[in-house]
C-alpha cells in the first residue's frame, strides 16, 4: 500500500491519454470504442450472450487493466441495450494504478455517447484505496468490483467464475510483468466453463502461455490496422481450491424470498444487497422502525481503525469504507452525512508511534499526518497535539442511511415483530411469535446483534454486548468553528441540527439501557481531553450530567472483532464431520459442510458497523447467489462464522 500511486499521464494533441509509466496508449489512436467493440465484445459474442441471458441471468466478465473504464462503460451500454431487463452484469477488473477522479473525466469526455454511463462512474469514484472496491449502478442491475493493485497479488485473492475474459493491459513488450504463466493461470483457475477470452495481442507467447493454462486459441483479424488478435475459450479443468467448511453452500431451493431478522444497520443492508439482485425480502423488527437501536444514534463517525500489517480487518475496513462512502453520495450532505474528514489526535507517544506506523503503510489520499498548527487550522479549534487526518471521513445519521437501505420496492418492513423461535419446516423458515407466524422464506439472515443468541441455531456463536453511552450537546455560536470529527479515546462531530454528538462510553458489566449521569460525566472528560478550547466553547464545566440528553446502545463483538459474516452450518454435525482436525489440524477432509439450509448471519460489527455492515450485505448477497466475492477469499473465510467451530475443533475447546 505505502507505493501506491494513480496513473501518471501525459496527453496528446488530440486530447487523449498516454501512460507515462508504460510509454504506452490506453486506447488506439483510431477510434478506442470501436476497438473495445470489435476487439472485447464481439469476440466474447457478448451481443448474442446478453441477449440469450435468462430471466434473472447473470454474466460475470473479468479484465486485466481498467485504465479509463472504456471496456467496462461500453459493455455496460451494451448489455442495457440487449440484455433482458431483470438480467445483471457483474464486471471484475484489475488496476495497479487508477486513474485520478479528474483524469478519468478528462478521458471519458472524448466519449459523449458514453455521457450517462461515465457520468455515473464518476459520480461512485470517490475512495478508491488500494484492495477490492464494490460499485453497484443501476439500481443494482450492474456491479462492479475493481481489484485496486498489482494483478499477480489481486486475482489469486478473488473468488469468483468468469465467462468472459478482457486481457487489456498495456501491450507486452511494454508490460512484459503482466503476461505471464502465473497470470495465464490465475485466469483458468477463475474461468467458469466454457469462460471465452478475447485480447487486442497476437504475440506467440501469449498464444502459447494461455493455451497450456487450457485455452484453445485462435488468431483473428485485428482492429484497424492490427494484422491479428487473438480470442478463444476455455476447455482446461475447473478448479475450487476453497476448504469444505469455507466452500459455497449449495444455493438454497424454492422462490428467491427472503426474510430478514432485525432493521438496523446490518439488517437493512443485507436486506437492500438482496432486494437489488431480485429478491422479495422480508425484513422483522420488534421496534417501531428501522434503526431504532444500536444504528439509531444521530451521528456516527467513518473511523478507520487500521492496522499497519495487513490484516483481514484492515482491509475489510479499507474495502468496507469505500462501498459505505460511494452509498453516502445518495444522501442530504448537512443534514444526513459530511465528508468533514476525520482527525485522530496523537495523544500520548504510544499513540504517535502507531500513527507514524500507520502513515508508512496507508496511501496518504487515505490517511496522512498533521502537525498541531495545520490540525488546528483544518479543525477550527485550539488543539494540544497534530494528529492522523482521514480526509474522505466524516460523521453520518445512521438512520437515515438505514432508511435508504430498506426503502427499495422488493422491501417489506413489518415492524413490531420480535421473533421468538425459528424453524424449518417443509423447505423455508418460519419465524415465530408464540403461536403466530410471522413471516416465513427458503432464506433467513440473522442481523439482530447478540440477541440472535437466542435462537439455537446460533447459540453457539461467541458473540458478546458492550453498552455505550453518547452524549448530545446543544451547539454555541462558538462551538460552530469546529469543522472536522474529532477523536482521541472519544470523539466529538460537527453540530448536526443545533448539536453535537459527544462519546462514547465501553461498558463491559452493565446490562440496561437507561441512561447514567456517570457515562455523561465521562464523556465530558472525553472531550476535554480531545480539546479544552472545544470543551470551553461548549461550555462543559456549567453542564450538569444528570441533565444532558443522549443515547445508549450495545455494541455486539466477536473475540478477534471480525463480524460473523455468511451461511451458518449445523454445530453438532460440525464437530463430528470435522472431528479429525482435532487430532491433526493439517488434514483437510473432503466432506460437504452440514450447512442449515438457507441460514445466513451478520452480526458482531461492533464499533465498526457503518464501514464493515454495508459491505456485509453484499457479502452475504455474493455468497447467496454465487458472485464474484467483494472482498478477498482470505478475508470472507476470516468473518466466515464457522472459523470459531473450526477454531474449537483444533484447540480442543
Amino acid at each position: 500500500m505505502p507505493d501506491f500511486q494513480h496513473a501518471q499521464l501525459d496527453w496528446d494533441e488530440h486530447g487523449q491519454p498516454l501512460s507515462r509509466g508504460f510509454g504506452d496508449v490506453y486506447f488506439s489512436r483510431a477510434s478506442g470504442l470501436e476497438e473495445t467493440r470489435h476487439v472485447f465484445l464481439a469476440h466474447n459474442a457478448l451481443p448474442l450472450r446478453f441477449a440469450a441471458l435468462p430471466a434473472g441471468g447473470r454474466l460475470t466478465v473479468g479484465e486485466t487493466g481498467f485504465g479509463t473504464g472504456l471496456n467496462f462503460l461500453c459493455a455496460w451500454q451494451l448489455f442495457e441495450r440487449t440484455a433482458p431487463t431483470d438480467a445483471r452484469l457483474h464486471f471484475v477488473s484489475v488496476e495497479k494504478f487508477p486513474l485520478t477522479r479528474a483524469d478519468l473525466r478528462q478521458a471519458l469526455a472524448l466519449w459523449p455517447e458514453l455521457a450517462a454511463y461515465a457520468g455515473a462512474l464518476l459520480e461512485q469514484y470517490v475512495a478508491v484505496h488500494p484492495g477490492f472496491q464494490r460499485f453497484v449502478f443501476a439500481e443494482g442491475r450492474v456491479v462492479l468490483t475493481l481489484l485496486v493493485g498489482d494483478v499477480l497479488e489481486r486475482l489469486p485473492e478473488l473468488d469468483a467464475r468468469i465467462d468472459a475474459w478482457f486481457l487489456d493491459g498495456f501491450a507486452p513488450a511494454k508490460n512484459p510483468q503482466m503476461w505471464t504463466p502465473e497470470l495465464f493461470a490465475e485466469l483458468a483457475r477463475l474461468s467458469a466453463p466454457d469462460a471465452t477470452l478475447a485480447t487486442f495481442t497476437s504475440a506467440g507467447f501469449v498464444r502459447r502461455g494461455l493455451q497450456e493454462a487450457g485455452f484453445v486459441l485462435q488468431r483473428v483479424k485485428g482492429f484497424g490496422q492490427k494484422r491479428e488478435m487473438l480470442a478463444g475459450r476455455f476447455e482446461g479443468a475447473p478448479q475450487d481450491t476453497a476448504s469444505p467448511w469455507f466452500a459455497r453452500p449449495p444455493h438454497p431451493a424454492g422462490a428467491r424470498e427472503a426474510l430478514v431478522i432485525g432493521a438496523g444497520l446490518a439488517g437493512c443492508a443485507a436486506a437492500a444487497s438482496l432486494a437489488r439482485r431480485g429478491w422479495q425480502v422480508t425484513i422483522l423488527e420488534r421496534r417501531d422502525g428501522v434503526a431504532e437501536e444500536t444504528s439509531g444514534n444521530p451521528q456516527g463517525v467513518l473511523y478507520l481503525k487500521l492496522s499497519a500489517h495487513g490484516t483481514a480487518l484492515s482491509r475489510l475496513i479499507v474495502a468496507g469504507f469505500g462501498f459505505t462512502r460511494r452509498l453516502l453520495q445518495r444522501l442530504e450532505p448537512g443534514r444526513d452525512w459530511a465528508p468533514c474528514g476525520v482527525l485522530q489526535l496523537a495523544f500520548d507517544a504510544k499513540e504517535t508511534a502507531r500513527q507514524a506506523e500507520l502513515a508508512a503503510a496507508f496511501p496518504a489520499d487515505l490517511l496522512h499526518r498533521l502537525n498541531r498548527e495545520q490540525a488546528e487550522a483544518l479543525a477550527g479549534v485550539a488543539l494540544d497535539s497534530g494528529g492522523l487526518f482521514y480526509p474522505e471521513a466524516g460523521w453520518v445519521h445512521p438512520p437515515a442511511l438505514c432508511a435508504q437501505l430498506a426503502e427499495h420496492p422488493n422491501i417489506r418492513l413489518l415492524t413490531h415483530r420480535e421473533v421468538l423461535a425459528l424453524h424449518r419446516e417443509s423447505g423455508r423458515w418460519c419465524a415465530r411469535a408464540g403461536e403466530t407466524l410471522l413471516a416465513r422464506a427458503p432464506v433467513a439472515v440473522l442481523a439482530g446483534g447478540a440477541e440472535i443468541a437466542r435462537f439455537p441455531e446460533a447459540a453457539g456463536l461467541p458473540l458478546k454486548r458492550i453498552r455505550g453511552q453518547i452524549s448530545r450537546l446543544p451547539a454555541t455560536a462558538a462551538s460552530q468553528d469546529l469543522k472536522t470529527v474529532l477523536c482521541a479515546e472519544g470523539y466529538v462531530a460537527p453540530p448536526r441540527a443545533g448539536e453535537h454528538t459527544l462519546g462514547a462510553s465501553f461498558r463491559f458489566d452493565y446490562d440496561e439501557l437507561a441512561l447514567t449521569a456517570e457515562e455523561h460525566a465521562e464523556n465530558l472528560q472525553l472531550l476535554r481531553e480531545i480539546s479544552t478550547d472545544l470543551a470551553g466553547s461548549l461550555q462543559a464545566d456549567r453542564l450538569d450530567p444528570a441533565e444532558l440528553a443522549g443515547r445508549a446502545g450495545f455494541r455486539c463483538t466477536s473475540p478477534d472483532y471480525l463480524p460473523l459474516v455468511g451461511p451458518l452450518a449445523d454445530a453438532a454435525a460440525f464437530a463430528e464431520t470435522y472431528a479429525v482436525l482435532g487430532k491433526d489440524a493439517r488434514q483437510v477432509p473432503q466432506r460437504p459442510c452440514p450447512w442449515l439450509e438457507g441460514l445466513y448471519v451478520s452480526s458482531g460489527h461492533g464499533s465498526r458497523g457503518l464501514l464493515s455492515a454495508p459491505l456485509s450485505g453484499e457479502l452475504l448477497a455474493a455468497w447467496l447467489d454465487d458472485e464474484p466475492l467483494p472482498v478477498p477469499r482470505t478475508v470472507a473465510e476470516a468473518c466466515h462464522p464457522n472459523r470459531f467451530a473450526l477454531r474449537r475443533l483444533i484447540r480442543g475447546g
